[in-house]
């Protein structure tokens, strides 16, 4: 590859990252805020469709775009690009047609098996976004295809800029003007398509000039549509699998906790409350997610790179960087979060309830930054093997033992099945993947060090609170604003120890360490110190 071809590919990349990281953090910030205006209830009306739209997004922002992308990529010229487009995007206006048409026609049906016929309007609002996804999917999949990510990025954020802002809105709105959960919950559901429209702009002049003109005449020959067709359903659908599995596991939530929690004897009114608190894990998976794969995946273009210049050894050594830079942060997240979730809950949400569910939901960080970076790596082998069966088992043990579990142990339970959902999809895709990349994980101790390390971590940071506790009174310290003075002096403390601890064990090596943020500046301190003592 030229190595202007190389460093545009680089440079793209970094961009796309970049604006993924910002809508990512945008998307789970803004439920916080909308759980305190509307409350457990009205979050849990929000929470309940919520997945239908995320599958929608993940379809046309990450799976067929990608798919797409590499149909572009493998095209010749010009005029075959923009022809292989074209057949895309009618492909995909088949399907997402018959997806709105489904969800439309079946909203009743699909919010009685969700245990609340009043969501029907929510569903119907949320499936004109479908509509829109072909032009989506097929602008940001083109663009890419040509190693142009701008398109891409920017309508990334403006889809998710304007749809935060209306749902916020309608938050407001319906605080202010006393409108019911459900009508809350349509309105901040309308946000998706009128998203998709303010960010299908920045592909007007694409898709009128590739998509909607009379088609050139080919230059190449073409796969037929029913080829294309059979691609798009097991290469783009394995993607597109890929990228939306926490999703699907919070759909199977959809359908089960509810419906569960009055099965257990809970009044209908006590089970959406219910839902709602255990929602509240979500958001916070996700910001940890951000934290545990964002400097992970800085280490994807090298990947990549050394495959091209086929480089075994450099490949093994980008993979064990990615894998323990990835666990170590969801491993520190992850108890972070579990021994702070008090303080957190009363923080962010305004009081206590459902702590240990949030516990137990929070252990999900850990397996999914794992499942993230491992599917990273096989697709870059080629390997999609363990990733569909592994996709496959987890969601099968979700959606097999989901509602049993809510029935006998309520949220706890919900939280639970998730967790082991994940942990089974890992195992599966870590069992099938090359050896090489199994003995990553198992490779000089490196796993027992971590666990140690966190152990400490979480002691520490318990105990450090329970000490502040103890200092201030349960009366004040039961108040939100200690309970954010706690938990920032907590993370504060976890970090110190976390990263003490990583030098003294030597958990890193200097590749490892140059990848996370003031790494550099760190090597160069410790240097310092040992220069002085010897």
């Amino acid at each position: 590859m030229p190595k202007d071809h190389l460093n545009t590919v680089f440079k793209g990349a970094l961009i796309l990252s970049i604006s993924s990281l910002v809508a990512k953090i945008l998307s789970a910030v803004y439920r916080i805020p909308l759980q305190n205006m509307v409350g457990n209830t009205g979050f849990y009306v929000y929470q309940q469709i919520y997945p239908l739209y995320g599958i929608g997004m993940t379809f046309a922002l990450n799976g067929f775009p990608n798919f797409i992308s590499k149909l572009v990529a493998e095209q010749p010229d010009e005029t075959s690009k923009s022809l292989i487009a074209r057949r895309a995007f009618h492909i995909l206006s088949g399907l997402s047609l018959v997806v709105f048409f489904g969800l439309q026609l079946g909203a009743t049906w699909i919010a009685a098996h969700m245990g609340d016929v009043n969501l029907a309007p929510i569903i119907s609002a949320v499936a004109w976004m479908f509509v829109f996804m072909p032009w989506l999917a097929t602008g940001r999949g083109y663009y890419q295809g040509k190693f142009l990510m701008g398109p891409t990025a920017v309508s990334q954020l403006i889809e998710q800029v304007v749809r935060v802002a209306i749902i916020i809105m309608a938050a407001y709105f319906s605080v202010r003007l006393g409108w019911d959960n459900y009508r809350m919950g349509t309105w901040a559901m309308s946000s998706a398509p009128l998203a998709a429209i303010c960010s299908s702009l920045i592909f007007t002049a694409f898709g009128l000039r590739y998509l909607l003109a009379p088609a050139p005449a080919p230059t190449h020959p073409l796969p037929s549509y029913r080829k294309l067709t059979k691609r798009f359903v097991i290469e783009g659908g394995t993607l597109c699998l890929v990228a939306a599995v926490v999703i699907l596991l919070q759909l199977v939530d959809s359908f089960t906790v509810m419906r569960g929690l009055v099965h257990q004897g809970q009044l209908p009114e006590v089970a959406k409350a219910l839902k709602g608190v255990y929602d509240r894990g979500q958001p916070l998976v996700q910001l940890g997610l951000v934290v545990a794969t964002a400097f992970s995946a800085t280490l994807l273009p090298a990947l990549t790179d050394a495959l091209a210049k086929r480089q075994p050894i450099e490949f093994k050594r980008q993979t064990q960087a990615m894998v323990h830079v990835s666990l170590a942060l969801s491993m520190a997240a992850t108890v972070g979060l579990v021994a702070l979730m008090p303080q957190i809950n009363r923080l962010l949400f305004g009081s206590l309830e459902g702590t240990t569910a949030l516990r137990i939901y929070i252990i999900s960080i850990l397996f999914a930054a794992l499942i993230t970076t491992y599917t990273s790596v096989l697709q870059s082998l080629n390997e999609y093997t363990a990733m569909i069966i592994g996709i496959i088992a987890g969601l099968a043990t979700k959606v097999l033992a989901n509602y049993i579990f809510v029935v006998h142990y309520g949220i706890n339970g919900a939280s639970t099945v998730t967790v082991l959902s994940l942990a089974v999809m890992f195992a599966v895709m870590w069992l099938g993947s090359p050896e090489d990349l199994q003995q990553v994980l198992l490779e000089s101790g490196y796993l027992i060090k971590l666990l140690a390390l966190s152990a400490v971590m979480g002691i520490v940071v318990v105990l450090s609170c329970h000490q502040i506790t103890a200092l201030v009174g349960p009366i004040l310290a039961n108040t939100r604003g200690m309970a954010g003075i706690i938990t920032v002096i907590g993370v504060l403390i976890g970090v110190l120890v976390f990263v003490a601890g990583a030098v003294y064990a030597r958990l890193f090596t200097i590749r490892e360490w140059l990848v996370l943020p003031y790494g550099k500046r760190l090597i160069k301190a410790v240097a310092k110190e040992k220069e002085h003592h010897s």
